[in-house]
């Protein structure tokens, strides 16, 4: 199962194929908003599909959906194919966070 997985990476952006690394926790949840985590999973392994589709799969608003999905591409956390279509090319997100003492 290909897995990306999304990191705080203690000041530093460290991006792969696989892993996209955020500078700070606040970053990483000013992303990843309910309604964004709602189209992150829809499109998990879903394969690509244009904005609208993504929209009528998550019954929302097209003009919504088309400012979150833009957000998660300029995140890198979507792609968007030759053709002008979404997808996340993985079956499963991760979120890592962990905390430590200052």
């Amino acid at each position: 199962m290909k897995v990306l997985t999304l990191n705080i990476a203690d000041g530093e952006q460290s991006n792969t194929p696989e892993a996209i690394g955020f500078a700070a926790p606040e970053e990483l949840f000013r992303l990843l908003t309910a309604k964004r985590w709602e189209i992150v999973r829809a499109l998990a392994g879903a394969g690509p599909m244009t904005i609208r589709s993504a929209a009528r799969r998550l019954m929302r608003d097209v003009k919504a959906v088309h400012g979150d999905i833009h957000a998660l591409l300029n995140a890198g956390v979507l792609h968007k194919t030759p053709d002008g279509r979404v997808e996340l090319p993985f079956e499963a997100v991760r979120v890592d966070v962990t905390v430590r003492a200052h």
